[in-house]
């Protein structure tokens, strides 16, 4: 006679609902959110059905309605005009920049909204690299003082969160002690920790044209400073040192063939983890999803549910309006 049956609590609706390990909400998505030069401008990202460039005053209205979704934070990139490129990435410690403007716009329109940066200098370089190029190499302390200068711009326009995304070594300590010394005590670094060179991030890099140039004096990709996909305990290096230096949340990126780097991290530290559902992720998901090969809906959901699973407390995801859509009307 069986006396232990699992089945039980899977009868209805109600008890799976009542037994659940995990809940995906609002609360846990994270928008990126693509900004370009202009007025009334809106490009859509062929790569990404559904998402788009817009110009500064486009990009304020989609905030106001992602946050009446209950998508409360944002994650901004700027699509850099060519003419301001250079390989100092002075462009993006402009106080009047891109970048500056849509902070202090959204934190105008939007007070309640988490405003989060994108601090990196792909989008700022003639290179279409994270980092300053001296002879041929991307150089480490020189460009953790560029991405320093570049936080406490964002800072100074009302960033909430910054978040280096570069890979550099030693960047969290140095924009920490930056922003202490500028008075910025109370801003949070969220520091992408375990950045892999991944071949998922394709369809990102052709929306904000930031893929390496194909020249043979630089590195034609980003494997010097972004982590060898093929290591998980190189992972659990880099996150202690960035909670070493300061972070406050720890990114993990890519998101879902990297959930074993999740869970792993989960594991061992009590800071917030963050995870990124990429570009690549998106773009598989939507032409499955054309295709009829998948459910879109469903599919949304149980694949950010598994970041959650795993162990994830925020979500970075191009599906955050579209799923906040999907929780809204279930």
């Amino acid at each position: 006679m069986i006396y232990s049956r699992n089945r039980r609590l899977r009868v209805n609706d109600s008890i799976r609902s009542l037994v659940r390990e995990c809940t995906l909400t609002t609360n846990d998505f994270v928008m990126p959110v693509f900004v370009m030069e202009g007025q009334k401008k809106e490009e859509p990202i062929a790569s990404m059905p559904g998402i788009f460039r817009r110009s500064l005053d486009l990009t304020v209205k989609e905030c106001k309605e992602l946050f009446s979704l209950g998508v409360k934070s944002v994650n901004l990139y700027m699509k850099v005009s060519d003419h301001l490129k250079d390989n100092t990435g002075k462009e993006a410690w402009n106080k009047d920049g891109l970048m500056q403007q849509t902070i202090r716009a959204i934190k105008d329109a939007i007070p309640e909204m988490i405003v989060m940066p994108d601090v990196a200098l792909d989008p700022y370089s003639i290179y279409g690299h994270d980092g300053i190029i001296e002879n041929g190499k991307i150089v480490n302390d020189v460009t953790n003082e560029a991405l320093a200068r570049m936080s406490v711009s964002h800072a100074e326009a009302g960033a909430d969160i910054v978040a280096p995304s570069d890979m550099m070594d030693g960047r969290v300590q140095v924009i920490r002690e930056a922003l202490e010394e500028s008075g910025f005590t109370d801003l949070g670094i969220l520091s992408y920790s375990a950045k892999y060179a991944s071949s998922f991030y394709g369809p990102f890099r052709s929306a904000l044209d930031s893929a390496p140039k194909d020249d043979m004096e630089i590195p034609k990709d980003k494997k010097t400073y972004q982590m060898d996909f093929h290591n998980s305990r190189e992972a659990m290096n880099e996150v202690f040192k960035d909670i070493e230096e300061g972070a406050d949340i720890i990114m993990i990126k890519p998101g879902l063939p990297y959930l074993d780097i999740v869970s792993k991290v989960r594991e061992a530290i009590d800071l917030p983890i963050a995870v990124y559902n990429v570009s690549g992720e998106y773009a598989m998901v939507k032409a499955a999803a054309q295709n009829g090969w998948l459910d879109n809906d469903k599919t949304i959901i149980e694949s950010l549910t598994c970041f959650k699973r795993a162990g994830a407390d925020m979500i970075f995801t191009y599906f955050a309006k579209e799923a906040a859509m999907i929780l809204r009307d279930r």
